[in-house]
């Protein structure tokens, strides 16, 4: 028990999310294993980057250099897709019951129709491939905000960055088990013509594939509705932009003049591109609130725990 101590208080606050979060899904994937097909494979792959996570956290602790701290931060991002990819396995044989009407009632009752009609209006294939370019940006966006960070040397800043991030990418995960949709793409939009109905000019189309790929819907799918990733509510392309846009303002860092416009682009293209309803965005917003309000809490709370000092944003 004294060697697991030790070893725990290698960990990074970033880990700690990571390792809790896999424990929850590994969990669930053994209370509904009569459900999910996939249960011990999953669960199997959860300990494998539990184990991951403390053999990295370890080995950045005992060998200080820039091989270890750069293999220990960019684990990060394989895991969150992986995570991702997990809950497709998950949140539909849990969740039975889509959530899409309940969003669609509300977004007209604050617009008196639906936005993505609205936005239709002003569509043009310009605007439209620049927006599809600037959506398929998500993902780029917490790396560049990590590279800015590290090529400053700023690694505490850098330790709060990945934990904010990855907590909000998890947080936005537990969302899409509570309130599991599909969008208006599918609900008041033909997916089937969306490459007619919404024409971008080059890369627009192939953008499209790559999206639709990822939520594990490649061209030719039969009846894609039924087997698209259920990722919609809150929008985590809304909440983790937003995250990203506030953190290069907070820790004062010169890329916020690169992730301010791109970031703004990238919200108002989750609705243009019929990917979210406005409700989605909303519950983004939210959700980013509480991930900032309730992470500095936790990663002080783990900074104390391993004898660090507190973050503050102006002193890191």
């Amino acid at each position: 028990m004294g060697k697991f101590k030790e070893l725990v208080k290698y960990l990074k606050a970033f880990d700690v999310v990571v390792i809790a979060f896999y424990i929850i899904l590994s969990v669930l994937q053994v209370i509904y294993r009569d459900r999910i097909e996939t249960w011990l494979i999953w669960t199997l792959v959860n300990l494998f980057i539990i184990v991951i996570g403390f053999i990295l956290a370890y080995m950045e602790s005992n060998h200080n250099n820039e091989f270890w701290n750069a293999v220990h931060y960019w684990y990060i991002v394989p895991v969150v897709l992986i995570t991702f990819k997990e809950l497709y396995f998950m949140i539909k044989p849990i969740r039975i019951f889509d959530h899409d009407q309940m969003f669609i009632a509300i977004d007209r009752w604050m617009f008196g129709t639906n936005p993505t009609h609205l936005l239709s209006q002003i569509s043009t294939p310009v605007l439209t491939e620049i927006l599809q370019i600037v959506y398929g940006m998500f993902y780029l966006l917490p790396i560049l905000l990590g590279l800015f960070l590290l090529r400053k040397k700023r690694y505490v800043a850098m330790d709060f960055a990945v934990f904010i991030l990855v907590y909000g990418f998890y947080l936005s995960y537990l969302g899409y088990f509570i309130w599991p949709g599909i969008g208006p793409r599918f609900t008041l939009h033909n997916f089937d013509t969306i490459n007619q109905d919404l024409p971008g000019l080059f890369l627009t189309n192939f953008l499209r594939e790559l999206v639709n790929s990822g939520e594990s819907i490649p061209a030719g799918t039969i009846n894609p509705a039924a087997v698209v990733q259920r990722d919609i509510f809150p929008s985590g392309h809304t909440m983790i932009t937003l995250i990203v846009m506030y953190l290069s303002v907070r820790l004062k860092s010169r890329s916020k003049y690169f992730f301010v416009p791109i970031g703004t682009l990238l919200i108002l293209s989750t609705v243009y591109l019929w990917y979210h309803y406005v409700i989605d965005l909303i519950g983004g917003l939210l959700f980013m609130i509480f991930t900032l309000w309730s992470g500095r809490y936790i990663f002080n709370w783990w900074r104390r725990k391993v004898g660090k000092p507190e973050f503050e944003y102006g002193k890191y």
